[in-house]
């Protein structure tokens, strides 16, 4: 039996046309219960659900991570696809996380060579978030011929991303040079993949992990050479859609408030993990939010007793 419980069917509205929705998310065994909640997020809240084609990358073949993915959502629409964790092994240096050093946190800076060509535009997902609104006007926001679009945080101190080592060296810091640059997620974006290969980001995020390798210049894992690349160059979208940062820092993962505002998406990135601390019987406030998604049978949460 699969440790989560079958997902209902959810079906297409009246007003529903034939284009795809294309979502790529990562898959690991750590991090599946935010993924199956993630998934239905996007679903209970799609006028056209049945439109969202999921692109799921993983390290290796899992049986039982796709048998559970089958039986708990029967209908999704879904391709897994494989990432050659080797193609960044040699690349990755170690970070103030761990679960930030690993292979598969990589991968978003090779979806473009992953998914199959016939795909354009794609949104990025990490697997520690909720929907709670309509992915469809996510997937149509206007990238006014960018690569990449983002809520941008340009009141971020975006001078702390980078080493001392970094800004003190002529030749590395004047890469913003021209540039207005503002710290961006990367746990929620949206992407125009054709672009992105014909530009060969990846390639140049490459080139920066390069550099990380023989100079250190910055401590995070796979955002720095995204900034590097594309920070003050991106197409800067409503804040509502990546209220991040609910997991704390990445340090000891303290409980965060939301921010003022509208929300439609809420992420937990940061150390601490809804599921996690809602087991624990120590959840944060914002983790009630994430709950009724959860779909893991063993779940109890305080608030069913």
């Amino acid at each position: 039996m699969s440790p989560f419980r079958e997902a209902p069917a959810f079906r297409n509205g009246d007003a529903c046309d034939a284009d795809p929705i294309h979502i790529a998310m990562t898959l690991d065994a750590n991090y599946l219960r935010g993924t199956m909640a993630a998934v239905l997020s996007i679903l209970q809240h799609s006028t056209c659900p049945e439109n969202v084609r999921f692109h799921f990358l993983w390290s290796r073949f899992d049986a039982e991570i796709y048998s559970s993915i089958r039986s708990t959502f029967p209908y999704l629409n879904f391709k897994v696809y494989r990432f050659d964790a080797n193609r960044v092994r040699g690349k990755i240096s170690k970070s103030i996380r761990q679960a930030l050093d690993q292979p598969l946190n990589y991968a978003r800076i090779y979806l473009a060579d992953i998914i199959p060509v016939s795909v354009k535009r794609v949104i990025y997902l990490d697997s520690d978030l909720v929907m709670v609104d309509d992915i469809d006007k996510l997937w149509k926001v206007d990238l006014d011929a960018k690569v990449l679009a983002a809520p941008e945080y340009c009141h971020a101190n975006f001078t702390k991303y980078f080493t001392d080592a970094f800004w003190s060296d002529p030749a590395l810091s004047k890469t913003f040079w021209g540039r207005k640059p503002c710290y961006f997620n990367t746990g929620v974006m949206v992407v125009d993949v054709d672009k992105w290969r014909q530009g060969r980001y990846t390639t140049k995020v490459e080139d920066w992990m390069a550099v990380q390798k023989q100079k250190r210049i910055y401590h995070l894992g796979s955002l720095p050479p995204f900034l590097l690349v594309l920070a003050g160059n991106i197409k800067a979208i409503d804040h509502r859609w990546n209220q991040h940062g609910l997991g704390g820092d990445n340090i000891l993962g303290k409980c965060r408030s939301l921010h003022p505002g509208p929300i439609s998406l809420l992420h937990w990135s940061g150390k601490g993990k809804p599921w996690l601390r809602l087991d624990s019987r120590k959840p944060c406030t914002v983790d009630y939010l994430w709950a009724p998604y959860d779909l893991y049978r063993s779940s109890k949460h305080t608030f069913d007793e």
